[in-house]
């Protein structure tokens, strides 16, 4: 029987090759003013001879403010596009996966050291900036942010338009936008965060409704022919914070505005949340979502073995199992998984030698040229 985790997947007019996806991981690596660097040139284009369907871009500030640490990646300016360009170029020339991009907005989790040095807040000394959320509530060990007003809304409203414009602009194929983890728009979604007093605030009606009306302005912009998604933390994982049932609630809300895929992820907005971690843990959120509301959904978490990731798609449970630190610690992932399960992959042609199938002179194809 043939590896359905090898199968392709069609989102609008785009085609995966296979269902494996490179999470988009923040690499702390850019040049301060959210431009890439050659560091992003090496990650990168790693992973562009991944051999994964599709490779999602690291969360890109849609503002300056809005960046977690001050080297995040962005795409608030031009500046921020042509220095990503020449990147994406070379990722193309040298692999054949799709490519994505994640917009993100760190809200009240940023202004924060790097992650290998604490993710502690940075002062005006140190290159900080003044943090916003949906109220005046700061994430425990950080700054105290401020709750944005109406001007507020709109401009970051209009941030994520602009962002997402520049991202059709540099052809990316796939769009994502950022909405978990306790980053700003999970923030009007969880009470822990959006104690707000009018209509972005209260019932789940009015917490949804700034989350919605960004990916409402960002699908307006956005080509129809193309995949706009959302990462979602389908729980807080904490008693009295946001829950599956409203994530289901929330996805059908997206669905119904062209959204074309979930990511289901979790957790983020409270350090009392209370999560039984293992291998797969959250894809039974995937699933619920998947189950409920009928989207193309992709898992995450833990995934980490070929026979895990294919079990989770053979039966159904997710469209798309997504690695992070998997793929940092064996970008090759795909290949030897392809080499387990009977899958074929794509290598390029100066990497051909390495694959064991070159030993019996039976290389799995199709090649790059």
């Amino acid at each position: 029987m043939s590896s359905q985790l090898f199968t392709p997947l069609t989102i609008k007019d785009v085609t995966l090759d296979n269902r494996i996806v490179v999470s988009p991981m923040g690499q702390y690596a850019g040049d301060g003013q959210g431009n890439a660097t050659d560091w992003h040139l090496m990650h990168l284009g790693n992973l562009a001879v991944s051999a994964a369907g599709l490779v999602i871009v690291e969360a890109s500030a849609v503002e300056a403010r809005g960046r977690v640490s001050r080297f995040d990646l962005g795409l608030w300016t031009d500046k921020n596009a042509e220095a990503l360009e020449p990147v994406l170029g070379f990722c193309r020339k040298h692999g054949n996966c799709k490519w994505g991009i994640q917009l993100a907005h760190g809200g009240r989790k940023g202004g924060v050291s790097v992650a290998w040095e604490g993710q502690l807040p940075l002062s005006s000394e140190e290159g900080g900036w003044p943090i916003v959320s949906p109220s005046a509530i700061p994430y425990p060990g950080r700054a105290m942010p401020v709750a944005l007003d109406a001007d507020g809304l709109r401009e970051i409203r209009n941030a994520f338009v602009a962002a997402a414009e520049r991202a059709h602009w540099l052809g990316f194929d796939l769009l994502e936008i950022h909405n978990a983890h306790g980053y700003l728009l999970h923030s009007f979604l969880t009470p822990f965060a959006n104690q707000r007093q009018d209509t972005y605030g209260g019932d789940l009606e009015n917490r949804m409704r700034f989350p919605l009306e960004v990916f409402s302005a960002v699908r307006d912009v956005w080509p129809e022919s193309k995949p706009l998604g959302v990462r979602l933390s389908v729980t807080d994982w904490a008693e009295g914070g946001w829950t599956t049932e409203d994530s289901v609630v929330f996805a059908r809300r997206l669905r119904d505005l062209g959204c074309d895929y979930v990511t289901a992820s979790s957790g983020g907005a409270t350090p009392d949340q209370q999560i039984s971690i293992g291998p797969g843990y959250q894809i039974p959120l995937g699933e619920a979502i998947k189950r409920e509301v009928d989207i193309v959904t992709m898992g995450v978490g833990l995934i980490t073995e070929p026979k895990h990731a294919e079990e989770i798609i053979a039966n159904g449970r997710v469209d798309l199992v997504a690695l992070g630190r998997g793929m940092l610690f064996n970008p090759r992932w795909a290949w030897h998984a392809a080499f387990e399960l009977g899958g074929q992959v794509s290598i390029a042609r100066p990497y051909e030698r390495s694959h064991p199938a070159m030993q019996s002179g039976d290389f799995l194809k199709p090649k790059l040229d």
